[in-house]
């Protein structure tokens, strides 16, 4: 007999990410910056061009509003490393594979790729990096 499986929404339970947890992500990914050894222009331009001022308020610890798209940027930029941690057992060969050159990437670096400071470059390191691992 067949049964009916009851449907799901499709919208999300919360609207928006919060405040919080924007602050949350940005406080992570400028840790996650400096172990992968990015200097504060590559990481201003990975995270489309962030003026140096509000970089360097993050860095203090001081993080204030993030759009949309700054928003999805980290996401991104959490998803990147947490495909590497799941990719290396050894968090440091993650973190230096960053700033190594790969021929999946015409020899660039994956730091060169995303730091071309368009979002869908933030993607195609996060994909690539997802169909490596099987993680479709």
């Amino acid at each position: 007999m067949l049964v009916e499986i009851a449907k799901t929404s499709s919208v999300p339970s919360a609207d928006r990410i919060t405040d919080e947890e924007s602050a949350a992500l940005a406080r992570a990914v400028v840790n996650l910056f400096a172990r992968w050894n990015l200097s504060d222009g590559e990481a201003r331009e990975i995270l489309g061009g962030l003026p140096a001022r509000t970089y360097a308020r993050w860095k203090a610890g001081e993080i204030g509003r993030i759009d949309r798209d700054l928003a999805t940027r980290l996401s991104l930029l959490m998803g990147i490393h947490k495909g590497l941690r799941i990719m290396f057992t050894e968090p440091e060969r993650g973190y230096r594979w960053i700033k190594a050159p790969n021929t999946v990437f015409g020899g660039k670096t994956p730091a060169e790729i995303m730091a071309a400071g368009d979002i869908f470059s933030l993607a195609r390191v996060r994909d690539y990096l997802d169909a490596e691992r099987g993680g479709w």
